[in-house]
């Protein structure tokens, strides 16, 4: 793996990047790929930031965001990866990725343990956030962050850290954070549209959503199942449902939360968190995802009840509970 240091010497030398984000766009692949580019844009680097899906609205308040396109319309010299454990994490984009590699700079900058190196260079250390990792190249890069660059920086690491609170924040993330605010993030702002500020319709489909959920394993394992048809009565997006994962887990007994988003029939995107006793990147890895010992998630195919016992006989098994 390569050092930050040496990261920031390929960077130096490039004249153009596309920044590629991974699908289902959350504040921490946002606010990475966004400070990157701002960041690499005043040492004079021609940017673009790509993202196969529409950005959810609660980013909206960031300023440049719609910037950021679905696909690359730039022949850059690098092509530069961020928050993205392995290329197949790009959605629609590892395609053009893929072929567009060959005979470019490539760069990977994360911070999943299931990270698989696939770029020339790779910087992979597991932290709370991967802004956490982007801020210090940006110090290493000698840019003094303006403003945008911070309230990106922040963003990433409010979202990923659960506001600061997760068990693997530590020193490095508040030093982190001190480097954003001292720049001009706006911690109260940033926390108010990311959690606090919500519509009525998604108000009643969490209340709704929380009411239904199961227990397994003597309730050491949560299930909240989101089916889609509630999501359209309601009117809302799949970003909606970012969050209920995490009230699940506040259940004293509860050691994993999953939360089953229905994507469409037959198929359930999952999210996992978990308190510290179960590894789910492990669970998730058995079903072809992965991410992070606390946080992981992956997609699952069948029927619903079916999804029910594979999930309570994998986690007991990996869990040993």
């Amino acid at each position: 793996m390569n050092t930050i240091a040496e990261i920031a010497r390929v960077l130096k030398s490039i004249k153009s990047a596309v920044i590629f984000t991974h699908m289902r766009p959350d504040g921490d692949t946002i606010g990475s790929g966004m400070a990157l580019a701002l960041a690499l844009e005043r040492l004079g680097v021609t940017t673009e930031v790509v993202n196969e899906s529409e950005i959810p609205q609660k980013f909206s308040f960031l300023e440049g965001i719609g910037r950021i396109r679905r696909t690359p319309s730039i022949d850059a010299e690098a092509y530069i990866c961020v928050d993205t454990s392995d290329e197949n994490r790009l959605g629609e984009l590892a395609y053009p990725f893929k072929k567009g590699a060959a005979g470019k700079t490539t760069v990977n900058i994360d911070h999943h343990v299931s990270n698989t190196r696939f770029a020339k260079y790779n910087f992979v250390r597991n932290r709370a956030s991967n802004c956490e990792n982007i801020a210090e190249l940006i110090g290493a890069l000698g840019v003094q962050p303006t403003g945008a660059i911070a309230s990106y920086l922040m963003a990433g690491m409010i979202t990923d850290s659960g506001g600061f609170s997760h068990s693997d924040v530590n020193g490095d993330t508040f030093r982190a954070a001190a480097f954003a605010a001292d720049a001009g993030a706006d911690v109260n702002r940033i926390t108010y549209e990311i959690f606090r500020k919500q519509s009525k319709a998604r108000a009643v489909l969490y209340a709704e959503t929380i009411s239904k959920i199961r227990y397994f394993l003597d309730e050491r394992l949560a299930v909240v199942l989101v089916p889609l048809e509630r999501l359209e009565r309601a009117g809302l997006k799949q970003d909606a449902t970012e969050g209920i994962v995490d009230f699940a887990l506040t259940v004293d007994t509860v050691e994993v939360s999953v939360c089953l988003m229905e994507v469409r029939a037959g198929q359930y995107k999952a999210s996992f968190r978990s308190k510290g006793s179960v590894n789910v990147n492990e669970v998730a890895g058995r079903f072809g995802g992965g991410g992070h010992v606390l946080a992981s998630g992956c997609m699952l195919f069948g029927n619903i009840e079916e999804i029910y016992d594979k999930l309570t006989f994998t986690v007991a098994q990996i869990g040993n509970l």
